[in-house]
């Protein structure tokens, strides 16, 4: 076959033609796909916008507590490491470890018997000087009567009232060492200063007791009532002392995950410093603890109680956004759009916010799904039931 065949020429026009109505045909497609589909970045609605579903809350009028919290370590009231005075032998000890007692109940007993004796040589030293003095004041009174009658000299006068005052000097100081000794014999009874519990006995019965060991007997730990040391931001302990002026202030302590409220008190004193290193002060709060929740060096967390706001407007913590012009909330308007409000947040408690300006009583306001949310968006109100029962347990004083 010739290069310029007629068939192969035929064959070149032929294929040319198809790839011409291939490339026709798919034109044709796409332009009649794009005319059909034009509704893509609609929704479900006949052409109208995306609707959102959404979770929304009702602006409420109620009191609010204002709190500062902070975290404290408990204190016990009063603690006590029980020594001995005397030196002797530990001869009883009546308690129990964890035994709670009261102040002047016997805790333990020294042997007595050497301060008995101690006692009684001591009173007989007495005895001996009390007769001698007697003796030298009779004769005192006779050499008054022989000095006035001439019969002796001064000297003699004065030298006998002297040895008077000797013996009144040792009698005194004889009766001194007989209450020295009777205040030993006292100590060898050792009861309790305080009220409170026994901890873990530090030494048995039948061992030397000295006035010097360093550990003591036992040790009492008064925790009714008990103490708890915390501590807050420099910037709000005026504020705190302020509202001390009009009364007391109630505090309560919560379990270390701040969910358990376990006891109830009140402030008594602020610390008379900050500390410079972490910028905080430390206050001091008591509590009756009558059934025993608080215990010594137990952590917990503190939240006082300043003052409790009347009648704000209310909305959820979870509804308020915050954005370059500041904070607002989502509400929804009765077409079912959503509108942005600017918002002006009084102060935050727990899952609440006080709202000053931007939100009304009856307000509906957005709790979730604020993300996909721009104004004039439709949106539809999921079944808020579950969030409300969550809410009201959430409530202060439910």
């Amino acid at each position: 076959m010739s290069k310029h065949s007629p068939y192969s020429l035929a064959g070149r026009i032929l294929t040319c033609a198809c790839m011409a109505l291939t490339l026709s045909s798919c034109g044709t497609n796409a332009d009649s796909k794009q005319k059909s589909g034009g509704g893509g970045g609609k929704g479900g609605h006949g052409g109208g916008q995306m609707t959102i579903p959404v979770a929304v809350a009702k602006a409420e009028v109620r009191d609010l507590p204002v709190l500062l919290n902070g975290l404290g370590s408990v204190d016990a009231f009063n603690t006590v490491a029980v020594k001995s005075r005397i030196d002797g032998q530990l001869v009883q000890v009546p308690v129990k470890e964890g035994q709670e007692v009261k102040q002047g109940e016997l805790l333990a007993e020294i042997d007595p018997r050497p301060y008995q004796v101690q006692l009684s040589q001591a009173e007989a030293t007495l005895f001996k000087d009390q007769a001698a003095l007697k003796d030298a004041r009779l004769n005192l009174d006779r050499f008054q009567q022989l000095y006035k009658d001439g019969v002796i000299s001064k000297q003699q006068l004065d030298t006998q009232g002297s040895l008077e005052a000797q013996l009144d000097g040792a009698v005194r100081a004889d009766q001194a060492q007989v209450d020295t000794v009777k205040l030993n014999l006292a100590y060898t009874r050792v009861t309790a200063p305080v009220s409170g519990r026994i901890g873990l006995r530090q030494i048995d019965v039948g061992n030397m007791v000295h006035a010097s060991d360093p550990n003591g007997l036992l040790v009492i730990t008064q925790l009714q009532p008990i103490a708890v040391i915390f501590n807050l931001p420099q910037d709000n302990l005026q504020a705190v002392s302020q509202h001390m002026r009009n009364g007391k202030l109630s505090v309560e302590a919560y379990s270390r995950d701040d969910q358990t409220k376990l006891a109830t008190g009140s402030l008594t004193t602020i610390d008379n410093q900050i500390d410079a290193t972490t910028g905080t002060g430390k206050l001091k709060a008591v509590f009756e603890n009558r059934d025993r929740s608080l215990w010594p060096n137990q952590f917990v967390n503190v939240h006082l109680l300043l003052e409790v706001r009347k009648n704000n407007t209310v909305v959820p913590a979870a509804a308020i956004q915050r954005g370059p012009q500041g904070t607002y909330v989502f509400g929804i308007k009765s077409d079912n759009t959503a509108e942005m409000r600017p918002v002006t947040v009084a102060f935050t408690e727990g899952n609440f916010a006080a709202i000053s300006q931007g939100v009304s009583p009856g307000d509906n306001v957005v709790t979730d799904g604020q993300d996909k949310l721009q104004p004039g968006t439709h949106v539809e109100i999921r079944d808020g039931r579950q969030q409300n029962g969550q809410r009201r347990a959430a409530e202060p004083g439910q």
